[in-house]
């Protein structure tokens, strides 16, 4: 008995769901249209009177039952994603390292001998932070909650934060385990 895929998802006012054939999902509104195909062996329901979404199973089958409450939350994070939308935010912890946006390009100076150019997708808003006293940060948003997760794991991972110092990239209130450094040798 799946807990999450139980659950109702109720569908705000402005945003349009459609299923097409074979579990295709469109879910449309002012912010923009996200589409996902789901398995065929879970079965999607919108009841057009409630506006409610609910996802249900036949079978008892292990890969089904797992299916079941991951279908539901993704559903959902569509639905949140356009009415409310995400954001993830970056911190660049270190000596001269900074970040500058100019349209979709991100421009990163993380210590190498060389800046990093990235390319951000269209469907991800970018937004550079530099205030003074602070470490520089990154913004991102979208409605898509899979697309912002990767882009903000792959800026992450140009410079991951290492253990002695916690200089790298990473999300705002994220917790490095430290280590502790050399000791001088007794003699």
């Amino acid at each position: 008995m799946s807990r999450i895929g139980n659950l109702p998802i109720i569908l705000p006012e402005g945003i349009e769901f459609t299923i097409s054939e074979g579990n295709n999902i469109t879910i449309k509104s002012s912010k923009g249209e996200l589409t996902k195909v789901f398995s065929q062996d879970l079965k999607i329901i919108y009841n057009q009177e409630s506006r409610e979404i609910s996802v249900s199973r036949d079978s008892n089958d292990k890969n089904i039952r797992a299916l079941h409450g991951l279908t539901r939350q993704l559903l959902f994070n569509m639905v949140v994603g356009l009415d409310k939308g995400f954001v993830k935010e970056l911190e660049l912890v270190g000596v001269g390292y900074r970040a500058n946006c100019q349209g979709q390009k991100l421009e990163l100076t993380l210590g190498y001998s060389h800046n990093i150019i990235f390319e951000i997708p269209k469907e991800v808003k970018v937004e550079a932070i530099n205030e003074k006293g602070s470490n520089p940060r990154i913004k991102l948003s979208s409605s898509d909650n899979e697309l912002l997760g990767l882009v903000a794991a792959k800026i992450r991972s140009l410079r991951k934060p290492e253990p002695y110092k916690g200089k790298g990239v990473r999300y705002v209130g994220e917790q490095i385990r430290r280590k502790a450094g050399k000791t001088a040798a007794a003699k």
